[in-house]
């Protein structure tokens, strides 16, 4: 997933501008709302291209990565619905959990439709404008809808975020009452569309760019040693070794997967799904991630950890961020679609 330097030069006052607003989350709505009128859309012949930008952003700021991500994927779910939906300006989120008593329903109204109920996980929800938000509906599926989030009857709980992590991106219930909504796509069309497999290994490649950023600070921090005569020893360098080489063949993977999906990749028929390929993809780069995570936290000890703040910032952010993947239960999707005949070996 190594784009030519031409092509990524375009971007680059960009990311200078992410790297100047890290924790400053209206300022990096912002830029995201810059990024998406122009960065490209997953499936359409450069989603590697926008896997590496989004890595890049996280690289630079993993937080800037947790804000930037949802607003792509909103835009990228607007166009595959196909039916245009009314001011797409503003800032977008991403609202698809659930949780433990909360519930979101979808009723019918005349010729529309209203929300009413509770959303968990609604990342930023205060800030943003907009948001692609799924509800129940009467006949017992659930659907997509976008939402304008500045309506009346839209309440956003402030919630008690005691993370050390992703500081300025908390994450609270929002509640609705009688709120309008328009149809994105069909009952069960936001799970069943390819698209939702292509905007989880987004996700995934923000993690990788936090981790690839977290291995710099490992290599930057030796080189630092070494120039004040302090060598490293070969347990410093293999586990540099052991980051470079788990990170290189992940990125590789995720620029071949990134083109499998271009080259319209993803039906059942061919063996490997793109939700198999999305939970290949997810479980990878996660267990990359805790591992450079581990190497780097270990051998780099407490010191950065207590005042290094951008090194001690992107650590804390990256252990939460990285936590939205869901582990064994993941796997054990993969392996039940892999009894079933869908992988490519």
């Amino acid at each position: 997933m190594v784009s030519a330097e031409s092509e990524l030069a375009q971007y680059n006052g960009l990311l200078d501008a992410v790297s100047s607003a890290a924790g400053d989350a209206p300022a990096l709505l912002a830029l995201a709302r810059e990024a998406g009128t122009s960065w490209p859309k997953p499936g359409q012949g450069q989603t590697g291209l926008l896997w590496e930008l989004l890595a890049s952003v996280a690289s630079v700021d993993v937080g800037a990565g947790r804000i930037f991500e949802p607003h792509l994927d909103a835009q990228a779910i607007l166009a595959q619905s196909g039916r245009p939906v009314d001011e797409r300006g503003g800032a977008w989120g991403v609202f698809a959990a659930e949780g433990p008593g909360t519930r979101l329903e979808a009723q019918a109204d005349g010729d529309g439709i209203l929300l009413s109920g509770a959303k968990p996980w609604c990342s930023l929800a205060p800030l943003l404008d907009r948001a692609i938000i799924t509800a129940h509906t009467e006949t017992g599926a659930r659907a997509a809808f976008a939402v304008d989030l500045r309506h009346h009857g839209v309440t956003c709980e402030v919630p008690g975020w005691v993370a050390r992590g992703l500081r300025e991106i908390p994450s609270g219930t929002v509640h609705f009452s009688r709120v309008p909504a328009v149809p994105v796509g069909g009952d069960d069309w936001y799970f069943s569309r390819p698209g939702f497999a292509w905007g989880g290994m987004g996700v995934a490649a923000c993690w990788l760019g936090g981790a690839v950023a977290v291995a710099r600070d490992y290599r930057e921090s030796l080189q630092a040693a070494a120039g004040n005569g302090r060598e490293p020893d070969q347990i410093a360098l293999a586990a540099l070794g052991e980051a470079d080489r788990t990170l290189t063949s992940t990125l590789q993977y995720l620029g071949r997967t990134a083109e499998w999906i271009d080259g319209g990749g993803g039906t059942r028929e061919a063996g490997r799904s793109a939700w198999s390929e999305a939970l290949r993809v997810r479980g990878t780069v996660a267990a990359v991630v805790e591992r450079v995570l581990s190497l780097v936290s270990t051998n780099r000890g407490p010191g950065p950890l207590a005042f290094d703040e951008p090194y001690a910032k992107r650590m804390a952010d990256l252990a939460l961020y990285v936590r939205q993947h869901h582990g064994m239960r993941d796997d054990a999707q993969l392996g039940r679609l892999t009894l079933g005949g869908d992988q490519p070996w």
